[in-house]
């Protein structure tokens, strides 16, 4: 199953959007957020592109208009950036809204659909690996 997830402002504005693939409708919010921050370095290290969009800032890079600028090129660690996210989720670093009903932990079962809305609202800069 295939779901779009978005990043918004609280005003509602789509800062961007990431498509996820999942192999079982019945997923959980960690799940959500394992693999949306999985993709995100996975496109980031197949390109490494001057910039990197993503739900946590990695290490050693500058916060642009366009993204995170990272100091030097290099491959972003995966497992330290999901930790990152993990980690401030339960701090409310930021929501996540599911069908506009905010999740309240990472344990949280959500059975996926056609028309499920998945959307990011962060609160503060995360910065990881």
């Amino acid at each position: 199953m295939t779901i779009t997830i978005k990043d918004e402002t609280f005003a509602g504005k789509i800062l961007q959007e990431i498509q996820l693939h999942f192999q079982s409708s019945a997923v959980s919010v960690s799940e959500i957020i394992s693999s949306r921050v999985r993709k995100e370095v996975e496109n980031y290290n197949n390109k490494l592109p001057e910039y990197f969009n993503g739900l946590v800032e990695p290490t050693d890079a500058e916060k642009t208009l366009n993204g995170y600028k990272l100091k030097n090129r290099k491959l972003i660690d995966a497992e330290k950036q999901v930790y990152v996210a993990l980690d401030a989720f339960q701090k409310n670093g930021f929501f996540v809204l599911i069908d506009n009903q905010q999740s309240e932990s990472l344990e949280q079962q959500v059975e996926l659909g056609d028309n499920t809305a998945i959307s990011f609202i962060k609160l503060t800069p995360l910065v990881g690996g």
